[in-house]
């Protein structure tokens, strides 16, 4: 089973990372854009317990964690591994844990890429993402992030001002709910960041985020069922 070290994003470009505002997808999954993908468009739904994504599709990355250098912790630590206890009595989910620091830019969060080595996977084939999720008690806002070739410093587009990838902000419930997001309804937070194209580009993106910031506080965050939405 491949290790993956923590990543420490340097989103630090701007001096400052926003706070997540709050946002919703309801509705979404009822929608032929927001739909949930089946068979080979199911990303990770947690059921092989290891650290790879779904092999399909030409996909072969792997989960991680990753967080700031300015205080803040996060579990797992170092390589990935599933948490007992997913969503609608399944065997296991994706789960981070851990406390946010203080300092002027903090930052924690797990996610995964889509290949392995990292390179810009082709995503056009499907419309969004739509993945079921829940938090522990006193959790802040968690932003859903989407690196493309425009915001990874792997496409080799953006500079000093990396890391402000398309997504959304959510409100997280202290149940298991499911959320979707079309890549249409995508944003990238304002403020920051170069460069800021209008939307995502679904044919070169580089994997999935799921990041909080709120300074001090603890928190517990569980992602379940991630898939493509809007299949044919």
């Amino acid at each position: 089973m491949k290790a993956i070290l923590i990543l420490v994003a340097a989103a630090a470009a701007t001096g400052c990372i926003p706070k997540a505002q709050p946002g919703s997808s309801a509705g979404a999954e009822n929608t032929p854009e927001g739909r949930p993908c089946s068979g080979d468009g199911v990303i990770d739904d947690g059921e092989d317990g290891n650290n790879q994504v779904n092999p399909a599709k030409g996909r072969a990355g792997y989960w991680y964690t990753f967080v700031d250098t300015a205080g803040s912790s996060i579990v797992p630590a170092g390589q990935f591994s599933m948490t007992p206890g997913g969503a609608d009595g399944s065997s296991s989910a994706a789960r981070m844990t851990g406390k946010v620091g203080n300092g002027q830019i903090v930052f924690a969060g797990m996610g995964l890429t889509f290949t392995d080595p990292k390179t810009p996977y082709d995503a056009t084939a499907y419309k969004g993402l739509t993945f079921k999720a829940k938090k522990g008690p006193g959790t802040g806002a968690l932003r859903l992030k989407v690196p493309d070739v425009n915001t990874d410093p792997e496409g080799k587009v953006c500079t000093d001002k990396c890391f402000n990838d398309f997504g959304a902000d959510i409100e997280l419930a202290e149940k298991w709910t499911t959320y979707a997001f079309p890549f249409a309804s995508m944003r990238q937070l304002p403020g920051w960041g170069s460069p800021r194209p209008a939307s995502i580009d679904p044919s070169k993106l580089y994997g999935v985020q799921f990041q909080v910031n709120s300074p001090g506080a603890s928190f517990d965050v569980w992602v379940d069922d991630l898939r493509f939405t809007g299949c044919q």
